[in-house]
């Protein structure tokens, strides 16, 4: 039975890779996609953990998509990273959900859309990924034409105390380097600008074999990895997100060895005090971060850092979140993610005794947001008057006379254009620095 399909992605790249996939598959499976809950036959969401109330969240978007099709009801399903957790929990929330996905078996959608088509009710499928090689995904299911994410790892293995991520996809498997080096040569020949190597933790990547490495110089399997991939000549190559336990120096020297691997680094420290990384089981000292900080900002080339922060962590002292402001001060960082603690059941900090009010949690956000403003307002005024290369992905949704991009080092770049430019990389002279981008003029090639 054909069914026009809707899916709604929330949360990481990783979703966004699992949404592209099971598009590819739904399609040959004969299904059409459609950019409207309004029209859909069937209405997937695809869920994000990470946030607080995450299920909750999903009952009020499916009671919105219910109101606004007026008792014209699609069939309503949950795939990601909530729908492994809760599992069959979903179907006892509310009556409104007839299929339940979980991370391992987007593979098995389509034939798990077809059960609640015929009728089936409370369809649920939990169990592990089981096809080998099946990260494929077609060119007309990608997010962009022109920047494609690529996985190199999925899950994770270090089990901090705050995160759910083991739990919601599971320990670390790794795909074979000959598979990935193969999906981004035929990306570049779609006519692909760009890429991301993503995963939980891409410089945990441990492939179970040397095929695709064979001859690839490195201290580590993801530098190796780094390096083949250069060898690809995909134009612009970018990697997120970096555990700093495992962040090599040899990444960096990977880097500055090849011109397509960009100047960005993504390195989430989550906190600037000792005590609280040790309750956070980071599994690092301040002192071991900085040292990887020093290393990327003496790079060849100006490589942007951006990282992420938890304020609020059970029992943090106003002297331990002092210790952060004075981090961000030291590092410096082009951008950075701010996140107030909110526990996840499961994970050993829901269990910790928490001394943090909420009141004091929103004040140290905005403190650290505060800084983090007056910082990132020096970083970005540094830029005017350099020379930029930009991605043109499309026209500014702020000016219609307007284009926007990324730059190499993962600025947002506004300047004039004419949509004749979209889909080509333009030298851009920034003229201005904003709150959170970049603007500037094109110049003649």
């Amino acid at each position: 039975m054909k069914a026009n399909i809707y899916i709604e992605t929330l949360g990481c790249q990783m979703n966004v890779v699992d949404t592209e996939r099971a598009f590819t598959r739904l399609c040959e499976a004969g299904h059409d996609p459609t950019a409207s809950s309004k029209s859909a036959d069937v209405v997937i969401f695809n869920t994000c953990s990470v946030r607080a109330r995450a299920a909750q969240k999903v009952f009020t978007r499916i009671g919105e998509v219910l109101k606004d099709r007026q008792g014209n009801r699609p069939l309503i399903g949950v795939m990601g990273c909530v729908a492994q957790l809760e599992g069959e929990a979903l179907f006892d929330g509310t009556a409104k959900i007839d299929f339940v996905v979980g991370t391992g078996a987007t593979d098995r959608l389509s034939g798990i859309v077809e059960k609640a088509l015929e009728g089936r009710k409370r369809v649920l499928d939990l169990g592990e990924r089981a096809v080998e090689g099946a990260w494929s995904v077609s060119a007309v299911a990608r997010h962009s034409p022109l920047v494609a994410f690529v996985p190199i790892i999925e899950g994770c293995n270090k089990f901090c105390s705050y995160c759910i991520v083991p739990f919601s996809r599971g320990r670390e498997k790794s795909r074979p380097a000959a598979e990935i080096i193969e999906e981004v040569l035929r990306l570049r020949s779609e006519g692909f600008r760009e890429i991301h190597l993503i995963g939980q933790n891409v410089n945990s990547y441990r492939p179970g074999t040397d095929a695709g490495l064979e001859g690839i110089a490195g201290a580590t399997p993801f530098s190796r990895l780094l390096r083949a991939v250069a060898k690809t000549d995909m134009e612009r190559i970018k990697f997120t997100t970096s555990f700093p336990r495992d962040f090599h120096k040899d990444i960096m020297t990977a880097i500055d060895e090849n011109e397509n691997l960009c100047d960005w680094v993504h390195l989430p420290v989550q906190s600037g005090s000792d005590r609280v990384l040790r309750a956070m089981r980071r599994g690092y000292k301040i002192k071991d971060y900085l040292e990887k900080v020093a290393f990327i900002k003496s790079a060849r080339r100006r490589v942007a850092l951006t990282s992420d922060i938890i304020v609020g962590f059970p029992n943090e002292t106003a002297e331990e979140f002092a210790e952060t402001l004075h981090l961000a001060e030291n590092c410096q960082y082009d951008s950075l993610y701010i996140f107030k603690y909110s526990e996840r059941p499961g994970t050993a900090a829901a269990n910790f005794a928490d001394s943090v009010s909420k009141q004091e949690k929103a004040e140290r956000f905005l403190a650290l947001e505060s800084l983090q403003h007056k910082i990132q307002k020096r970083v970005l005024g540094e830029y005017v008057g350099r020379e930029v290369q930009v991605l043109v992905e499309g026209e500014s949704a702020r000016s219609r006379l307007d284009l926007t991009g990324h730059s190499t080092c993962h600025k947002v770049v506004n300047f004039p254009g004419h949509p004749s430019q979209i889909g080509k990389v333009v030298k851009v002279l920034i003229t201005a620095a904003k709150e959170n981008s970049l603007y500037g003029i094109g110049l003649a090639s």
